[in-house]
């Protein structure tokens, strides 16, 4: 996972990541943003359809395994899963396209449909307005920043599991057909189970630690992998635009989870894996969305940070 050579890209990136860490008093050992996260394993079943749409391995193999971590947001790594900013949660999914691992393709996906900014710099002036704590200055952003407002404004429940919240990727990207067609898509994550979000009374009588909890007893968990085909007229450069909601949505796949790491082996393995918002794989194409490499650089930043801390690389991940 090469790092940019774009200075203002790895300007913007260096000051996100010291400027979040900041804001959580982060440790340097944790992400700067969804630091509570746990990995688990599983697999990945294309559709037949997914085949006509791209030549990426991952959608033409019978299966690939996959390694995957659900998350809270913010940079607390002790935030209860009952606080409303560990709101939306996120899941990352890599797509294990080697027996080494060092071989893959990641998607990145978080329970909210929405993002409240366009580029690194709008991302980093609206951490700055709600790092100031002023009222004012949180409100005169807001004002002038309307997607930030939505995003801040959209009702953002606490699920009753992991298994049974949907996730969205909020970029576009570009499947490549086998013929050289390309099809914008934004990705993404239906559960099998009925979705299911809790009311404040019933959030009120859950532990700190409930989702994480009931994940390591959950047992199998499944999802449709979908993607949400963009028309001619849809922006494929503008995260904060959602794409009109009567556009076609195909499956893709089925992803499944049977087994979360122990606590011992995630500990060894989270601190150090660094998920990748660009595709980097033959089939699938990032679009010119101007968030994709910030948050690519991003990740890769903070993961070097982390790996330092943690004293060298992973024996297993190297990417």
């Amino acid at each position: 996972m090469p790092l940019t050579t774009d200075k203002q890209i790895l300007a913007t990136s260096e000051a996100l990541v010291t400027d979040l860490r900041a804001a959580f008093h982060t440790p340097e050992t944790d992400r700067p943003a969804h630091a509570r996260g746990h990995l688990l394993r599983g697999t990945f079943t294309p559709t037949p359809l997914a085949a006509t749409l791209s030549t990426a391995p991952h959608f033409n193999n019978p299966t690939t395994p996959l390694l995957a971590r659900f998350s809270s947001s913010t940079g607390l790594p002790q935030i209860p899963d009952t606080d409303p900013s560990a709101n939306p949660r996120g899941l990352a999914i890599r797509f294990l396209l080697s027996a080494d691992g060092h071989s893959h393709t990641d998607i990145i996906t978080h329970s909210s449909p929405l993002f409240p900014a366009r580029t690194g710099e709008a991302f980093l002036s609206l951490v700055h307005a709600l790092a100031s704590g002023d009222p004012a200055t949180i409100a005169a952003f807001m004002a002038a920043n309307p997607a930030a407002a939505a995003f801040r404004a959209r009702p953002n429940p606490s699920p009753a599991s992991f298994a049974s919240q949907p996730y969205f990727g909020i970029h576009a990207f570009f499947l490549r057909a086998p013929d050289g067609a390309r099809t914008p898509v934004r990705y993404r994550l239906a559960p099998a189970e009925p979705t299911h979000v809790l009311s404040d009374a019933e959030l009120a009588g859950k532990s700190p630690s409930y989702l994480f909890d009931e994940l390591r007893t959950h047992g199998r968990m499944s999802f449709a992998l979908q993607a949400q085909v963009g028309a001619p007229e849809d922006p494929t450069d503008d995260s904060t635009q959602q794409w009109p909601e009567e556009r076609e949505v195909v499956e893709l796949g089925r992803v499944e989870f049977d087994e979360v790491l122990g606590e011992e082996e995630d500990g060894e393995v989270a601190k150090r894996v660094i998920f990748d918002p660009v595709p980097r794989v033959e089939g699938v194409e990032a679009s010119a969305d101007p968030l994709i490499e910030v948050r690519a650089a991003v990740y890769l930043i903070s993961g070097r940070i982390r790996r330092e801390a943690e004293g060298g690389g992973c024996p297993v991940m190297k990417n």
